[in-house]
């Protein structure tokens, strides 16, 4: 290694060892050691190869001032041939072993990034919503991608570095002992010089790098932000575009400046690094030289030294920062491991039973819920907030019951924030209940197994969500195993078949990022026939039809109708006409059950839903005189057959 070599790895080194002071935490160092257990072997042989390619590191000076002795010497050609094809079998040794050592690293470090990021993976899945609602995305990909990077590097690159610079180390200095003690101590006198400007020209680059990575990141938000669809479209609506290429060509051009920067202080650092560098030799050479005319020292001495002087500074400079290094990567696996210590709040039991067989009741027995409150589901550096919100905890819904009979169909309504969601969310047990319970054919959904929950209980919610794929893919998020007739039977029952054969790729389609490709009726009709793929027993309507235009609603409507037959329902709707024949309407203010009856029942009694009622009707009938062909209400158009007596009325919770 020369000495420029040396000069860039002790820049590097400094330039990623931020001066962190943080205590060792040895529930932190034994977590490391179970996940890094299943690892055990391969370290061991990693730490054992990395030990032997330090002792041939440190052979090769030696081998080469034999050489020159036995030059000077005048010794036999075959000694000179044997130290030579020495130094020829060391160097294909160090080639192999390098080669061994980078796979048995890369398996090492591969292995523990697959093991935290599937740690870090299924844990998050199991985590409730109101962790989503509140955590930013990219904060938790980046724990997923960069600390577990930083947490990787731990043992494919410090561990090993640490390990194979502190054997190169202490036989460099005994062998450099045993050539001369004088020379020894010159090159470390000159070592201050060559760690101190490494460190702190370090330290001036990672601060210029840091800054630049914000404003990459900036960049990289804004960029995030305004390409995607609904960005895009809000930006050519009210934003202007001007100011939007100035503030991004602002950090563009700072982005370059800091690049600028940064290349001359690093070409001007190793510059001057590398001439103290060759100063050094320098006076390795005129100190060596003046011992070997003394006849106090072998001439192939002094170039064993020159040699080991390398293999000297590398490792110093490396060791200096190794503690700051281990620091860094203590920080990856305790930021790594933040997250996997924090508790679902919703698991399953182990006891844990499938729901019955047949056709399923829902029932709400005195429910209460509050929503958690942000430190029991969140944390602050997922929020990227220095504090969480203190705020939660307050109840929102108050003794709810009802009760829903096989087959029948429930409406919930009322004002915006009544609890009309929060109601719908309880039964999947996307959250769950403080107080009271929900049970399905008898059964509390706290004593379900997730999987049977998933196959009974179908939503459809107002955005219709899509990820970006293939309409196939999409749909086969329902029923994995389904075979395309299957997906056509669903699409025509959804009234989407159509649609999706004049497609050029048909079922192969991408249907774009949330599946802006499609029209707001056309992703809720998809979301219906992946609904339909799934055939749940329990059907869960969150505003389904809310946004769309008549004709979309009537598609919507007719699609619900095959989704609701012969299926327990649960309806939010805020458009009355679509829920007049459901079984028992409820009607929600302020978390509690105000009143409940069939439609004739409520209008009869003149109550809030009267007034709901008559107040909707009336914007309407003014929507439709203005607009003589049709506005977006429509007509009314019902989604569930005639009314039964399927769904019993429980005492009144209001």
């Amino acid at each position: 290694m020369d000495m420029e070599t040396t000069a860039w790895m002790s820049l590097y080194h400094a330039m990623n060892a931020e001066d962190e002071r943080r205590p060792f935490s040895r529930a932190t160092l034994r977590r490391i050691g179970r996940f890094a257990a299943p690892h055990r072997a391969q370290l061991t042989k990693f730490l054992m190869l990395s030990v032997v390619t330090a002792v041939l590191t440190v052979a090769t000076p030696v081998l080469a001032g034999r050489v020159l002795d036995a030059i000077v010497e005048r010794s036999s050609l075959r000694v000179v041939l044997t130290l030579a094809a020495v130094i020829a079998v060391i160097a294909v040794a160090e080639a192999g072993l390098g080669i061994l050592t980078r796979l048995l690293s890369a398996r090492i470090g591969e292995g523990l990034i697959l093991d935290l990021r599937t740690a870090v993976f299924d844990h998050v899945q199991r985590m409730p919503v109101a962790f989503f609602t509140r955590t930013r995305t990219g904060a938790l990909v980046s724990r997923l991608n960069n600390d577990v990077l930083g947490a990787q590097r731990a043992f494919s690159d410090t561990l090993s570095g640490v390990v194979s610079n502190l054997v190169t180390l202490v036989l460099t200095l005994a062998v450099m002992v045993g050539l001369s003690w004088q020379v020894t101590v010159l090159a470390l006198v000159l070592l201050p010089i060559f760690v101190v400007p490494a460190r702190r020209m370090g330290n001036r680059l990672a601060r210029l790098e840091r800054e630049a990575a914000n404003h990459n990141s900036a960049m990289s938000t804004q960029m995030t932000e305004r390409f995607s669809a609904p960005g895009a479209t809000l930006v050519k609506l009210f934003g202007r575009p001007d100011n939007e290429s100035a503030e991004f060509a602002v950090r563009a051009r700072r982005v370059r400046d800091i690049g600028v920067r940064s290349a001359m202080v690093q070409w001007v650092f190793i510059a001057a690094l590398t001439l103290v560098s060759a100063l050094a030799l320098a006076l390795v050479y005129g100190l060596g030289g003046y011992y070997a005319l003394a006849g106090s020292l072998d001439p192939g001495d002094v170039v064993a030294l020159a040699l080991l002087l390398t293999r000297l500074y590398a490792p110093l400079t490396a060791l200096a920062s190794a503690r700051v290094e281990v620091m860094s990567a203590l920080v990856s696996f305790e930021r790594v491991f933040e997250v996997l210590d924090l508790a679902p709040l919703i698991d399953q039991k182990p006891d844990a039973v499938r729901v019955p067989d047949g056709p399923v009741s829902v029932e709400f027995e005195h429910v209460r819920f509050a929503y958690p409150a942000a430190d029991k589901v969140s944390l602050a550096s997922l929020e990227e907030v220095a504090k969480l919100d203190a705020r939660g905890g307050e109840e929102v819904l108050h003794d709810v019951s009802f009760r829903v009979e096989p087959g029948a169909m429930v409406a919930l309504v009322g004002s915006s924030g009544a609890g009309k969601s929060t109601i719908a969310s309880l039964i999947p047990r996307l959250y769950d209940v403080d107080g009271g319970a929900v049970r399905l054919s008898g059964v509390d959904v706290r004593d379900l197994t997730f999987d049977s929950l998933r196959e009974t209980i179908g939503m459809v919610t107002q955005d219709g969500h899509l990820f970006h794929e293939s309409l196939r893919a999409n749909l086969l998020l329902a029923r994995p195993e389904a075979g395309d007739d299957e997906l056509w039977e669903a699409l025509r029952r959804a009234r989407l078949d159509d649609l999706v054969a004049s497609l050029p790729e048909g079922l192969d389609t991408v249907v774009g990022e949330r599946g802006y490709r499609l029209s707001g009726g056309e992703r809720q009709r998809l979301t219906i026939a992946r609904l339909l793929l799934a055939q749940p027993r329990v059907v869960i309507l969150d505003e389904a039809t809310a946004h769309l235009d008549s004709t979309s609603e009537a598609a919507v409507q007719a699609a619900l109708g095959e989704a609701l037959a012969d299926r327990t329902a649960v309806v939010i709707a805020h458009r009355l006409s679509t829920v007049r024949a459901a079984d028992l309407i409820l009607v929600l203010e302020a978390g509690r059950v105000v009143e409940r009856g069939t439609h004739h029942e409520l209008l009869g009694r003149g109550g809030r839903y009267a007034e709901l009622h008559r107040t909707q009707f009336d914007v309407e009938e003014s929507a439709a005189d203005d607009d003589p062909a049709g506005g977006p209400t429509g007509g009314p158009v019902t989604v569930s057959p005639e009314p039964s007596t399927a769904a019993s009325v429980a005492t009144p919770a209001g």
